[in-house]
């Protein structure tokens, strides 16, 4: 979070010294065109600071599908929070916590109730799935974009999944967004550069 708070205010800070001032005249004139200086092109005002502040959508997918190679073949443990074995509701705690510096609570009840209510035609990657399967246990996953969500599956361990399979279709609870997608994808970005 301290590492999040520092780009930010390095970011903040870019951006006041890169406004541009104009000269004092004799006069006190500080309205004459004359006397403004153009300052030179800085490689913060192209690509890369504006990549920070309206990063792409597909920030999101590539950093879910980077956890997704990172953690494919875990399996399913009930309880379980490491590569030993994980639930689904530790996954997504994890993927949130390391990829977008983003802290979500550790059980799927808890987050159900994180950010706000979609349609299911609104996902987005990034958001979260629910699920309410036969038994007890609800289930939850990070929609990844193009019909496919990550979760830590009980029979097949951490895996991507099509929501369009008979199974998940009927199953399916609820859509939630806990972040909307440009804080999230800025995030995503702070987190890689910042070596996280």
């Amino acid at each position: 979070m301290l590492r999040l708070a520092g780009c930010c205010l390095l970011l903040a800070g870019l951006a006041g010294c890169a406004s541009t001032t104009t000269q004092d005249t004799e006069e006190g004139d500080y309205f004459s065109d004359s006397s403004a200086q153009v300052l030179p092109n800085s490689p913060l005002d192209g690509p890369l600071l504006q990549s920070f502040l309206q990063p792409s959508p597909k920030v999101i997918r590539q950093a879910l599908l980077e956890e997704h190679r990172r953690w494919v073949g875990t399996p399913y443990r009930l309880g379980g929070e490491s590569e030993y074995g994980i639930d689904c509701s530790a996954l997504v705690q994890a993927v949130f916590d390391e990829s977008f510096d983003t802290h979500l609570p550790r059980t799927t009840q808890s987050q159900a109730l994180q950010g706000h209510q979609i349609r299911r035609e609104q996902l987005e990657a990034g958001d979260l799935v629910f699920f309410r399967p036969p038994g007890v246990y609800r289930h939850v996953g990070i929609y990844v974009g193009e019909g496919r969500f990550l979760h830590a599956s009980s029979s097949q361990g951490v895996i991507l999944s099509d929501m369009d399979n008979i199974y998940w279709r009927r199953h399916f609870w609820q859509a939630r967004r806990p972040m909307e997608p440009t804080r999230l994808a800025q995030r995503a970005m702070l987190t890689r550069y910042s070596g996280s």
